[in-house]
């Protein structure tokens, strides 16, 4: 594995990170224009670059430590060097140059855990070419952007709940965001809680997951009620005339919304709890993307002391689960619970909170 100064031959012209995120509650609700509360997470995915001599783009994963090389008039080959080549279309089609570069990309978030390390990579790399090139692009902006970079490069059909938490979220707030006007606004948690995050060890890809089918979903079930999207469907109700699963997807939506909207207005940590719990089941019975390994992990975090819910966080199919709990108990119920679980053979672990972390807290 070569560090940065390895890679680029010395100090780079730009450097930059991004945070991953935990969605609380708001899970397939932000490509229906609806309303999400993601948290940032303590693991970050770090951009460094350089210009370069050569007149290619050069890449870099040190998690890999794997070099992909395209030049500048073709496309990346798949994997992670698609992410980094969208973002470098995106800022060309603004009309700007962009410079051949040397690109070093390092990240602590676990991959295929839900826990959105494609946005983080894409605005670690908006933010680093945004210090590299002096460009004009708010933090708003730049979540656009990586959205579209994900949508026309990765081809993830994939609404901008993640790359607004890289880009806006920090890890001691909920960000509520309403996908439709891009408002947003920095939300304490509930009172004397903190979050437990356990990885399932079950890996997922959106690209190759039922991810876009669920979306297809939900634009058919739009047209069919003569909306334009979900988020316009004020009662479940409405749902019932269609068939299935459009009405299951529909009836997730709405009351998913409905929660994000409730605990946004100020909940206690219970309630919360509840909510999150109730998102869980809606997501296993309604929207049909958690698996059998997700809820025998959400099952282990709640019988845990202390934790008022637990919910898969992400697309689902796989990746992470969170829990809020009563302050100060976190670490102890997290452990519990992961203990419990790899004892039936899988291979979870802790994420949140970070076991031994050192690390100084974001600001």
């Amino acid at each position: 594995m070569l560090s940065a100064a390895q890679f680029l031959g010395g100090a780079p012209d730009a450097h930059e990170s991004a945070p991953g995120r935990v969605n609380l509650l708001g899970e397939h609700t932000d490509y229906n224009d609806g309303f999400m509360l993601p948290v940032a997470t303590p693991q970050r995915t770090e951009v460094a670059l350089a210009v370069g001599r050569d007149g290619d783009f050069t890449l870099y994963s040190a998690n890999l430590d794997s070099t992909v090389r395209f030049a500048r008039g073709a496309a990346a080959p798949p994997g992670f060097g698609s992410y980094v080549e969208g973002c470098i279309r995106m800022v060309e089609g603004e009309g700007i140059t962009v410079p051949p570069l040397r690109v070093h990309v390092h990240t602590t978030l676990p991959v295929g855990a839900g826990l959105s390390s494609s946005a983080a990579l894409e605005i670690a790399m908006l933010r680093a070419l945004r210090s590299l090139l002096g460009l004009p692009f708010d933090d708003i902006a730049l979540a656009r952007m990586a959205q579209r970079a994900e949508i026309q490069y990765a081809k993830v059909h994939c609404g901008i709940m993640d790359q607004m938490a890289a880009s806006l979220a920090n890890r001691d707030h909920m960000l509520f965001i309403d996908a439709r006007s891009l408002a947003h606004r920095l939300l304490p948690l509930p009172a004397a809680s903190e979050l437990i995050v356990i990885d399932s060890g079950v890996a997922r890809t959106l690209a190759g997951s039922m991810y876009n089918t669920r979306r297809s979903e939900c634009d058919a079930a739009a047209r069919q009620l003569g909306v334009p999207r979900l988020r316009d469907v004020h009662d479940a109700a409405m749902a019932e005339a269609l068939a299935s699963p459009l009405r299951e997807r529909v009836r997730h939506v709405v009351r998913e919304n409905a929660r994000v909207l409730e605990a946004a207005g100020g909940v206690d940590a219970r309630r919360f709890g509840q909510l999150m719990n109730e998102s869980h089941a809606s997501l296993r019975d309604d929207y049909a993307v958690s698996i059998p390994a997700l809820d025998v992990l959400t099952d282990l975090l709640r019988a845990q002391s202390g934790v008022y819910g637990a919910r898969l966080t992400g697309a689902g199919f796989g990746g992470a689960c969170v829990a809020l709990c009563a302050r100060g108990m976190a670490a102890a119920a997290g452990q519990g619970a992961l203990a419990a679980y790899n004892a039936g053979g899988m291979q979870g672990r802790l994420l949140i909170p970070v076991p031994n972390e050192k690390e100084s807290r974001d600001e």
